[in-house]
């Protein structure tokens, strides 16, 4: 069985992207920058809701090409290009570089946790929220920057009920980010 990461940069006051989409101020560090690359060599398979895959497809297939990129960068475009990816959206068209799902998300996010292989990440507040509501996300990394961006995109919009969890690391990068990683507390099946 497959374990599920949901890994991603947000605000103190839990958003994942300021209105309009605004991400500038999740700009990492060079040495947080360095740590989100080298995640990306180890995740086996990537999920994406439609807006993560857009923001992070009009970027990465070509970074390594452009005028004056740095070393880092080109290496990051590099992993992430050969990381294989799903996409889930019911409104996007082809997507380069990924499989996409137009189906019931949770139930192809339960089908790939059964099967066999290395580690899942999983991006983007709508899939992940549903992933979350479902049970299925088996560890938390979150990137937490110093700044309160007030509105926007939430981490986790809304859930049913509480999911508790045990801290497994805390780490602090250049410009006071913190990573925190948490894996889901199960509950223990009922005794009859």
């Amino acid at each position: 069985m497959r374990r599920l990461t949901l890994a991603m940069n947000v605000s103190l006051d839990g958003y994942v992207a300021a209105p309009g989409g605004d991400l500038g101020w999740s700009a990492p560090s060079d040495e947080l920058f360095a740590w989100w690359s080298d995640r990306v060599a180890a995740t086996s398979l990537a999920l994406y809701g439609r807006g993560l895959w857009e923001s992070m497809s009009s970027h990465w297939p070509t970074a390594d090409q452009q005028p004056g990129v740095t070393p880092a960068h080109a290496e990051y475009a590099r992993r992430w290009r050969a990381m294989p990816k799903v996409v889930f959206s019911s409104t996007a068209g082809a997507v380069d570089g990924a499989r996409l799902v137009t189906g019931d998300a949770v139930a192809e996010i339960a089908r790939l946790k059964a099967e066999d292989g290395g580690p899942m990440d999983i991006g983007g507040a709508t899939l992940a929220a549903a992933a979350v509501r479902a049970g299925l996300v088996d560890e938390y990394v979150l990137a937490t920057a110093p700044v309160l961006v007030g509105r926007g995109t939430r981490l986790i919009p809304e859930l049913d009920s509480w999911v508790q969890l045990r801290l497994l690391e805390t780490r602090t990068f250049d410009g006071g980010v913190v990573v925190t990683r948490y894996e889901t507390r199960h509950k223990a099946p009922e005794r009859s």
